[in-house]
């Protein structure tokens, strides 16, 4: 028998609307008062920074992430517990992260640890 596994509320969400063009103001006006932003002019990250196309997501985001918190891999291998060596592999795309190395490094990097998974 399958055990049903508990699934994680959705942060956010993405609309498409169609619809008059003339009526598109009012609209937008209205779903903002709810909480929504108007993202129609956005691009995805991909396409903006094609030199990381070949790269899983993963690895973009930690390398990212421990940069932005200005961490070297040895400082951020001391915090997290996690070999040197292994941070490098998981920057590079050749190691995949996993779970609990993902909560670890969440931790120190202050964001969610599903980003890396």
């Amino acid at each position: 028998m399958q055990a049903l596994t508990k699934t994680h509320p959705t942060e956010a969400i993405e609309l498409r609307i169609t619809g008059p063009r003339d009526k598109k103001d009012e609209v937008l006006r209205e779903i903002k008062k709810h909480g929504y932003t108007d993202s129609s002019d956005s691009i995805p990250w991909r396409e903006l920074f094609q030199e990381f196309e070949n790269e899983p997501e993963y690895s973009v985001a930690l390398r990212g992430a421990r940069n932005r918190e200005g961490l070297t891999q040895t400082e951020l291998s001391r915090l997290t517990g996690i070999p040197q060596g292994h941070i490098s592999k998981m920057e590079n795309g050749r190691m995949e992260i996993g779970k609990e190395r993902a909560r670890r490094l969440a931790e120190v990097l202050n964001m969610d640890y599903r980003v890396f998974l």
